[in-house]
């Protein structure tokens, strides 16, 4: 098998034809036309599917298709179309690649051949319409499944079986002639190598279907010996080996593309593309050994065991870089970035990340590394106590995310039992089982106040559902006395401060002032929080504090 030809920068001009659908589809099950990896996954719905059988029905254009034929067969490709598994062609047969039009092309296949719920694809011979077969859509000799429209046998079972009139058979052949005979034009591409093809594939995506970043990227770097998205699983995987869970796969391409040399921008991770393979190989097995530090860190340190209880994902992609420039940080600069960690968890600064954001934060990530300075310079700014007051509670937010990253750190023990909360099962996702209102919500609706001023996190803490439904709704006056009862007042406070619950808090509790509570607990929440923020330095007889340093013209907002 000879070499393919060098990319000069022009291909051979593209040979256009127009071919049937049907005989498109068979050449996808006989290995003919095959999807190259780096394309996306089949993403479509059944609405979009059901769209495109209604457009070939009413002869309405459905677009071209892109292929690309080679008869270099070491590229990665996928063997499996709508459930189907293709044929392999033989060794030296050119093969032809789709570079656009997979959807429209799987579609297709799958509704003529496929194997699957999405593919039970029916006809209503009455109503003229697609429809996706499910148990409250009727059946009957009105509704001819698709794919025998696509066969002479299946079609003369379906009228012996079923029966239908006159009018509903004429129907059923009209429509299976409009399949058999539809045709869309293919532009096959001649004499093009494995970069131009990529090449191809990105501009077309780029300015036609919203590609993500992370398929952009991969269409511009791949190769048969260099697939981003595998090398980003790899990654992650690492993840899964620590029992991390995971971040998504755009923080993953910057910490790649920050290890390249490159940044954490948009316009940084875009020139990848341009990175030799050997230097993106490097880069990621940097990312996976500084990724693996970052867990260690974040677990040990600050005690997120789960990724998912990190306020951004952007935090791990900038930690992720710390460690690859410091593998071995000393305990003053573990202290400087638990500072950091803190500070742009809780002040939005990674809410809207900007690229104009990311040069200066690399830079100062740098000069921390490299022990030109003692704090990670940010332009964060220092957090406000209101914050408590005014944000609900929801997993989706990060200053709720925060919130139980600050319980955890006190290792909340149950109102109830004393026993300590697993507090590793309480940051999982979609665990809100021992997170409860301390001021329960329908005693403060009965009061007046407010379903959304209920939910605001500063009314959270960590509970059993057995404490929690003990509770019910009554007032923090009744259920509190119960406890001091069982088990003595001072038992009470002591749990109660575990969960960040101090004195002024607790007496406002007593007195069902919702209000006072809500102010207290939110002053607590902040001071513990200025505290991982800030760390007392002994200087010259006096006690100091530093908080990470913030940029020429960042906003300087003290707390409330």
């Amino acid at each position: 098998m000879g070499s393919p030809p060098a990319s000069s920068g022009r291909v051979k001009a593209p040979e256009p034809t127009i071919a049937p659908i049907t005989a498109l589809a068979q050449r996808v099950l006989s290995g003919d036309i095959v999807l190259p990896k780096y394309q996306r996954a089949f993403v479509w719905g059944p609405e979009q599917v059901l769209h495109l059988l209604d457009s070939v029905r009413r002869n309405y254009p459905i677009g071209s298709l892109l292929l690309w034929r080679t008869p270099d067969r070491r590229l990665a490709s996928g063997h499996e179309v709508a459930g189907l598994a293709t044929v392999p062609q033989l060794e030296g047969a050119p093969v032809h690649y789709v570079l656009d039009g997979q959807q429209r092309l799987a579609s297709l296949v799958g509704a003529l051949h496929g194997r699957g719920d999405l593919w039970e694809i029916g006809y209503d011979l009455e109503r003229e319409e697609f429809l996706h077969f499910a148990e409250d859509i009727p059946t009957g000799p009105h509704v001819i499944p698709v794919q025998n429209l696509n066969s002479t046998s299946s079609m003369m079972a379906w009228v012996r079986e079923d029966g239908p009139s006159e009018q509903h058979m004429l129907r059923a052949e009209a429509l299976s002639d409009q399949f058999r005979d539809y045709q869309v034009p293919v532009v096959t591409l001649l004499d093009v190598t494995e970069e131009d093809s990529a090449r191809i594939f990105e501009r077309i995506n780029s300015t036609g279907t919203q590609m993500d970043i992370v398929d952009l990227v991969r269409a511009g770097t791949w190769s048969k010996d260099f697939d981003i998205k595998e090398e980003i699983e790899q990654l992650l995987q690492i993840l899964d080996r620590k029992q991390y869970g995971r971040v998504d796969a755009r923080t993953m391409l910057r910490t790649i593309s920050a290890a390249a040399g490159l940044g954490f921008s948009t316009k940084a991770v875009q020139e990848l593309r341009r990175v030799d393979r050997e230097q993106l190989h490097i880069a990621v097995e940097q990312a996976g050994i500084a990724a693996a530090r970052a867990v260690d860190f974040l677990s040990t340190q600050i005690r997120t065991p789960r990724a998912e209880s990190l306020p951004y994902f952007n935090q791990f992609a900038v930690l992720v870089e710390l460690f690859r420039q410091l593998p071995k940080p000393n305990a003053a600069q573990y202290a400087a970035i638990g500072r950091w960690f803190w500070l742009t968890a809780s002040s939005e600064y990674f809410k809207g990340w900007r690229d104009s954001q990311m040069t200066p934060d690399l830079t100062a990530l740098s000069e921390f590394a490299a022990g030109r300075s003692t704090e990670i310079e940010t332009g964060a700014a220092l957090p406000r106590s209101v914050m408590w007051q005014r944000t609900p509670f929801s997993r989706s937010n990060s200053p709720t995310k925060l919130l139980i990253l600050l319980m955890s750190h006190k290792e909340p023990v149950d109102l109830n039992t004393g026993l300590r909360i697993d507090t590793d099962k309480a940051l999982a996702g979609q665990n809100d089982k021992q997170f409860h209102h301390f001021f329960p919500k329908a005693f403060l609706r009965r009061n007046g106040v407010s379903a959304q001023r209920a939910n605001a996190c500063g009314n959270l803490v960590m509970l059993s559902a057995i404490t929690n439904n003990n509770i019910s709704d009554y007032p923090p006056s009744v259920y509190l006395r119960d406890h001091i009862d069982w088990h003595g007042e001072e038992k009470v406070r002591a749990r109660l401060r575990t969960n960040l619950i101090e004195e002024d808090a607790y007496q406002a509790a007593l007195r069902d002032d919702y209000d006072e509570f809500l102010r207290a607990r939110s002053e607590t929440l902040h001071r513990l929080l200025m505290e991982l923020i800030s760390s007392a330095a002994q200087v010259g007889g006096q006690m100091t504090v530093t908080v990470p340093a913030a940029r020429s013209g960042a906003p300087d907002r003290q707390p409330s």
